[in-house]
């Protein structure tokens, strides 16, 4: 019998990770090695049960998938990373590859995709939409500067999820223990942030954050 490719999932919600279990059991070239629901519990399942891919959402229940992403591949740099995320795909694809993922599936996506891109990741190539594709390859050769991008994505990872975070109605001490940094830590982000998007103020911060997490809900 061929050796199975072993995958763990990591996803903050327990039913999308028992829906991937029972997906992946009906292959017969992969299977499950573990799950976890936070970024501590998922460094420590890679470090025992040793998976080949690990699947990884965006958004977990303490910590950040893409911070993840980095400690993984600076880890276990032989650990293949896919991301399944329900967050738009064209904020965060190209941020994933860069922080070491080899491929990124929203979730609406079929589960037939899903199968797709834990074997393709895992033979080593990319796997991405043909739209991230087109993006990446246009950005490639028009050498689109950073100053052509959206505000929001000028945004680091970790102003990114600060910014997200406080659009979700979270407030600088719940960050702070969100993404396991300090309270001031959280401030001098919140500033970076206010001074990349000309916002003049917390308030203004505020509303921003609040309007852009609506807005991307709606998509």
């Amino acid at each position: 019998m061929p050796k199975k490719v072993k995958v763990l999932l990591v996803d903050d919600h327990p039913l999308v990770r028992e829906g991937l279990v029972n997906l992946i059991a009906q292959q017969p070239d992969l299977e499950v090695c573990g799950d976890a629901g936070n970024e501590p519990q998922a460094l420590a399942l890679v470090g025992t049960a040793r998976p080949d891919v690990a699947v990884v959402d965006i958004t977990l229940e303490n910590g950040s998938g893409l911070e993840l992403i980095k400690s993984i591949k600076a880890g276990h740099p032989g650990v293949a990373v896919l991301v399944l995320s329900m967050h738009d795909e064209s904020l965060y694809a190209e941020r994933a590859l860069h922080a070491g993922a080899r491929g990124y599936i929203m979730k609406r996506e079929a589960a037939k995709n899903v199968i797709q891109g834990i074997r393709a990741v895992c033979a080593g190539q990319l796997f991405v939409s043909d739209k991230i594709a087109a993006s990446m390859a246009e950005k490639f050769v028009g050498g689109q500067s950073a100053a052509a991008a959206s505000p929001v994505e000028q945004l680091s990872d970790r102003e990114l999820a600060v910014f997200e975070l406080l659009g979700g109605g979270q407030n600088t001490r719940q960050i702070a223990e969100h993404l396991h940094i300090g309270f001031k830590t959280v401030q001098a982000y919140s500033a970076r942030i206010k001074e990349k998007l000309q916002l003049a103020n917390a308030t203004e911060l505020l509303r921003e954050a609040i309007r852009w997490n609506e807005g991307r809900q709606k998509k």
